[in-house]
């Protein structure tokens, strides 16, 4: 790998001043030379259009094995330019030469994608639905196999008050009740205050303290883990919720939860441990990945 000469384009980089002479792959945390860059800029020498940034840092995100390389880059650079995808935007907008403003705000924006920051924080938005909901580390990322409309009760303070700014920006705060406590009994009565509830859902911290080490970096480094570590069987809160749904459900009312793919028998056979909670596991629900991650527990008459 040789050392960019251009200022703008080491300044675009960040490269230093020396860098190491080698030759081949690039090895991790490297960019990608002068010779590639000339190569991408389709719109003349030292210009780089919106498609020339897609390539060059999805190759870079690439060499530095950052997951969804393209999907990440394009994300990036349509943000950028004030669209939503790169798909949506037109012929003029992929090959008009950047501005050296916009080639820096996707330098920033990269940059942090490379430590393994996930595109939804680094852009500070991302859709759920129809709406565009504001996204700050720690509170968990509304993705597609798990959207719903809940009302929110979480511990953490930082999830209540992105929750509460999303409702009041959206002009939702009136059909939306927040509550900052924990799942327990003390939560259980401050619910039931409105009454019997038809539908309780829960994304409850599921994952094994076995397994919390392997997440992946984007997780581990940037999401709170409280919320993901379920206990020695993922079923701590689960376990919580199921004792305290009799109390809060309707009659017929259901229980929905998010789980482990281990989870489904598991929670079939605490549930059947435990006759005098009245509830049965109705259904289970495959993920996009085809994964058992769903859970519709109902209540019984008495």
């Amino acid at each position: 790998m040789r050392c960019l000469t251009h200022p703008l384009l080491r300044k675009l980089l960040s490269l230093p001043a020396q860098c190491v002479p080698g030759r081949g792959t690039p090895s991790k945390g490297a960019v990608l030379s002068p010779l590639f860059l000339r190569q991408s800029c389709s719109a003349g020498p030292g210009l780089m259009t919106a498609t020339d940034m897609v390539n060059y840092w999805q190759k870079v995100f690439e060499t530095n094995g950052i997951p969804e390389a393209q999907e990440s880059s394009q994300y990036i650079v349509s943000f950028v330019l004030g669209a939503k995808t790169f798909q949506s935007l037109d012929s003029k907008s992929l090959h008009t030469p950047l501005t050296a403003l916009q080639q820096e705000h996707i330098q920033q924006l990269s940059h942090k994608r490379l430590q393994r920051m996930p595109v939804q924080y680094v852009l500070g938005e991302w859709d759920f639905q129809e709406l565009t909901l504001k996204m700050r580390p720690p509170v968990f990322i509304p993705r597609p196999e798990t959207e719903s409309r809940v009302i929110a009760m979480d511990k953490e303070e930082a999830a209540v008050d992105l929750t509460r700014e999303n409702a009041y920006r959206l002009q939702l705060q009136e059909r939306i009740h927040i509550i900052h406590q924990d799942v327990s009994h003390s939560s259980a009565k401050q619910l039931l205050l409105w009454g019997p509830i038809d539908v309780i859902v829960s994304n409850p911290p599921y994952v094994f303290h076995e397994d919390m080490a392997s997440l992946d970096a984007e997780i581990l480094c940037y999401e709170d883990l409280d919320a993901l570590d379920g206990g020695d069987d993922g079923m701590r809160v689960i376990k919580t919720i199921l004792t305290l749904a009799p109390s809060l459900l309707k009659v017929s009312g259901s229980v929905f939860l998010e789980v482990d793919p281990r989870h489904p028998d598991m929670v079939e056979h605490w549930l059947q441990a435990h006759p005098e909670l009245l509830l049965t596991l109705r259904a289970i629900h495959k993920d996009f990945c085809g994964k058992p991650r769903f859970l519709h527990i109902q209540k019984q008459s008495s």
